[in-house]
């Protein structure tokens, strides 16, 4: 059974410039456009994140409406990330919810419970500490037995906070 504390995704190199993420039983590929020195071999990592709110928002969506048996048939969502400089980052993120078939006072709701929901706005909306590291090197059933208890060191850098 998965700790349910927390979520891990792997990614490993995908040709020169993409990456591949595995994600349970499936895969989403990343890469820069060839304009920016990337093969085009998937969408990029802002964009994905993008997806992620959206796809996070409507499954929520979606949630709300099932348990309050509010038909819905049709919906949709654009998100818009809006670019903040120095650094480079998105400084807003708009979400824009339409569904011809459901009422409209019925979607306003569906849409502040998908808004209280849904996992990844809240995150984002908090603000998280994002670190990277070095990961200690993997090592064979040999190599394991003659190799020491103690941790080996990670030196960790803070990428960014984001608020």
């Amino acid at each position: 059974m998965a700790n349910m504390d927390e979520m891990t995704v792997a990614l490993a190199q995908r040709g020169q410039t993409g990456s591949v993420a595995s994600i349970r039983d499936h895969t989403i590929v990343m890469d820069r456009p060839s304009p920016h020195g990337g093969s085009d071999a998937g969408p990029m990592g802002g964009e994905t994140l993008l997806a992620s709110v959206g796809g996070c928002f409507m499954s929520t969506l979606y949630a709300a409406a099932q348990a309050r048996s509010i038909p819905i048939e049709g919906a949709s969502c654009r998100v818009t990330g809006v670019f903040a400089p120095n650094p480079r980052r998105f400084g807003a993120i708009r979400i824009e919810v339409t569904c011809d078939s459901c009422p409209s006072a019925d979607l306003e709701h569906l849409v502040e419970v998908a808004d209280r929901g849904c996992l990844v706005a809240a995150t984002l909306r908090q603000g998280i500490e994002v670190t990277a590291s070095v990961a200690a090197p993997h090592s064979s059933a040999d190599d394991s037995a003659s190799s020491s208890t103690e941790p080996a060191a990670r030196p960790e850098q803070t990428i960014a906070r984001l608020n």
